[in-house]
């Protein structure tokens, strides 16, 4: 057996066990598997696409304890008890698109849409924070996250009408949390 293989038969593994859009989630993964590969490879979830690679273009972005984090950059095993939501765990079980998501539609956010999903998780993650932008704090916002294809005009747009749907959506719900008739 050369070197080479020998090593490769003694890779460390490490467990991982954290929630992932909801559901509790656990594996074991070789403790150098990046989160952005975790996701795809082991968990199936194929939304998060990988760009760069370095952490530049944003295509990766998920959402780490609801704060936007490049999975490319992250080993899986550093994340072991938190909790991940990828651009998947936006839409509602029921298959209704997300606010963002929906924003992103009407204003035609995207097109090839390989960049969207890092988007979609960096625009909810703003708006979580920052319910009503103005446009140089939308632009901010998004400034880290690049697309080859649209020139951001009707990203911004996209995240205006984000902005709009959620506080459509706050509007009717009551204090205790309940539909408004």
């Amino acid at each position: 057996m050369s070197e080479r293989s020998e090593r490769s038969d003694y890779q460390q593994h490490g467990e991982v066990t954290l929630t992932v859009n909801g559901a509790p989630r656990r594996a074991t993964v070789p403790v150098r598997r990046l989160l952005s590969d975790f996701l795809r490879h082991d968990l199936g979830l194929t939304g998060t696409h990988v760009g760069c690679e370095h952490g530049v273009c944003g295509c990766c972005t998920v959402l780490l304890d609801g704060a936007p984090v490049r999975s490319c950059l992250l080993l899986a095993v550093t994340v072991a008890g938190h909790e991940v939501t990828t651009v998947e765990g936006l839409t509602d079980p029921d298959g209704t698109l997300h606010p963002v998501q929906q924003a992103f539609v009407e204003c035609h956010g995207l097109q090839c849409g390989f960049c969207t999903p890092g988007f979609l998780t960096t625009t909810a993650a703003f708006l979580a924070e920052r319910p009503d932008p103005d446009e140089k704090e939308i632009v901010e916002a998004i400034s880290g996250n690049l697309c080859r294809c649209t020139g951001y005009q009707n990203i911004v747009k996209s995240v205006r009408r984000a902005a709009e749907l959620l506080a459509d959506r706050a509007d009717q719900i009551s204090p205790a949390g309940l539909a408004q008739p």
